[in-house]
């Protein structure tokens, strides 16, 4: 339990004597399970492993309040505080990597290196300047009383590609009800907030107050003009890090690129932690 008196639930392999440890974090709606690929991968290597449910989301508990970009870094700057590790990446996807990001801004020293996979570079106000339209565009399908079989139907189409455990990772976002139907588990309000949150921050001020290296995965679908506009928007970044940023891009990759293709993400995450060791 935090500080705040928050609990968050967490996937943790318990290698207590490895000298390097990662604190893997999901996006917005999702959850832990989402890295069961990466973390079975990494916990071979030999290091310690934890992914966790931030607030409202998984196993952790809902919150009246604390959604603010601010409040979520914290509660992973103290979780990571917890862990007894010479070295400790933050690893984040999607809101999780503007979470990580930020975290590592307003607590130097915390991580050897961030990584934002599909995620750290997100400024949600370039595309929606005004708060309302951004809701109104991103606010979440309502699931509640969808049945179970028509989720995995369409997981069986829409990642059809992906690993078994990246799909099982999916449908851990829901609670199956006794009629067979689901409920997310993160409520409209919560999904509300969390968006909100997201959409006050500025990536480019956390970078600039961010001491660690700090590397963004970016997934390209093939979607030529999505691939210019990020590509504008994360060459800056790396410009404005001045050496301390860069980039690997992810052809033919989907947002949830962790789920999606484990392998190749632990092997970039492996390859980038050599280069900081």
């Amino acid at each position: 339990m935090l500080s705040s008196g928050v609990e968050l639930s967490v996937i943790d392999n318990e290698r207590n004597e490895a000298s390097r440890a990662w604190l893997l974090v999901h996006g917005l709606s999702s959850n832990a399970r989402l890295w069961d690929g990466v973390l079975r991968r990494l916990t071979a290597e030999g290091d310690r492993v934890i992914a966790v449910d931030q607030r409202g989301h998984g196993h952790s508990r809902s919150s009246p309040n604390g959604y603010e970009m601010e409040i979520v870094a914290d509660d992973l700057a103290e979780l990571a505080k917890s862990l007894d590790t010479a070295q400790l990446f933050l690893v984040g996807q999607s809101w999780g990597g503007n979470v990580v990001l930020e975290c590592s801004a307003r607590h130097a020293g915390l991580a050897s290196g961030v990584v934002g996979v599909d995620g750290g570079f997100i400024r949600l106000k370039d595309h929606y300047p005004e708060w309302e339209a951004c809701w109104e565009e991103l606010a979440p399908p309502v699931l509640e009383g969808v049945p179970l079989q028509r989720i995995e139907q369409w997981l069986a189409q829409s990642a059809a590609d992906w690993p078994e455990e990246g799909r099982l990772g999916t449908l851990a976002n829901f609670i199956v009800r006794e009629d067979g139907t689901i409920s997310p588990r993160l409520s409209r309000n919560d999904h509300f907030d969390v968006l909100a949150g997201l959409w006050r921050h500025e990536p480019a001020d956390a970078l600039l107050r961010t001491t660690a290296p700090v590397r963004f995965f970016v997934a390209d679908s093939g979607d030529t003009n999505r691939r210019a506009q990020r590509r504008s928007a994360i060459d800056a970044l790396v410009v404005q890090g001045g050496g301390r940023v860069d980039a690997v891009w992810f052809e033919g990759a989907h947002h949830d690129v962790h789920a999606q293709r484990p392998d190749d993400v632990t092997a970039a995450l492996l390859e980038f932690a050599s280069h900081h060791s």
